[in-house]
């Protein structure tokens, strides 16, 4: 539960909160699961959430008071994903929590907030009743959708929700997914391929796709990594072992070369100094 992240878009986690329920085929290998088993923090499941220590929600209100150095620094503000371990816009939790939850993110407003979910359906009737009409100018709003139908399901909260960014997690991306010239487009599209014991092939031709489709809608791709050799077409056919296939393409998990390249960007943002 460490603040600090190897996860390559943003740069700290902060979990209000821990806990939360499985609802879609992404979340069969859900990290955060394994974390709970690991660790005992908290039931996975349909279970009582467990809310973080005051010490603990007391970190955002130091990096808050960092920002200007980090800003100097790194040339951009700090991205803090929230919440990697939990859901923001889950129902199984008390609703007093989210309220305090968005009066820390009302009180960093130097802090770049990035909420994913699974549940957009649920954001509207839980964002503060500030949110205006164009939402918090610190707040990025972000569903995943690992492939074609659980976009299709969620794509209409892009237009029908007000953010500063609209992102998309397609990660893991176990099916193909495509952003359609009718289809409301994210700032923002993540896309990664599935790690760990049991991982889902990710198709090299997926990402090609999706690539295309972020340049002719002007969405900013990030690309975070293959999920495993197999799935890298730098490395799928090498008989190596896995420390060399780490040199071929050490960017990610399987790598994260894409034609030699990394395609990493970001969405331009009313504070954007810095790609």
């Amino acid at each position: 539960m460490a603040d600090t992240t190897q996860i390559e878009w943003t740069d700290r986690t902060f979990n209000p909160w821990t806990g939360c329920t499985k609802i879609s085929p992404g979340c069969d290998h859900c990290y955060a699961e394994s974390w709970s088993k690991r660790s005992g923090h908290v039931q996975w499941g349909n279970h009582p959430r467990k809310r973080t220590t005051e010490a603990y929600w007391r970190a955002p209100l130091a990096w808050q008071k960092d920002a200007e150095s980090f800003q100097r620094n790194h040339g951009r503000r700090q991205r803090i994903f929230c919440a990697s371990l939990a859901d923001v816009f889950d129902n199984q939790i008390d609703p007093m929590w989210r309220v305090e939850l968005f009066d820390l993110i009302r009180a960093t407003p130097a802090l770049d907030w990035q909420l994913l979910t699974k549940r957009p359906q649920n954001i509207r009737k839980m964002l503060p009743t500030t949110w205006g009409d164009s939402g918090w100018q610190n707040v990025w709003l972000g569903f995943t959708a690992e492939d074609q139908i659980r976009f299709d399901q969620r794509k209409r909260f892009i237009s029908e929700i007000p953010a500063t960014v609209w992102f998309v997690s397609y990660e893991p991306a176990i099916g193909p997914l495509r952003i359609g010239d009718n289809d409301p487009a994210p700032d923002w599209l993540i896309v990664g391929g599935e790690s760990g014991p049991g991982a889902r092939p990710m198709k090299p031709q997926w990402v090609d796709q999706v690539l295309s489709d972020c340049r002719a809608r002007g969405i900013a791709p990030f690309f975070k990594q293959w999920g495993q050799y197999e799935n890298n077409p730098l490395t799928g056919q090498l008989s190596l072992p896995r420390t060399e296939l780490k040199q071929v393409d050490p960017h990610g998990k399987g790598g994260g070369l894409i034609d030699g390249e990394i395609v990493r960007e970001f969405p331009e943002t009313p504070f954007s100094t810095a790609a």
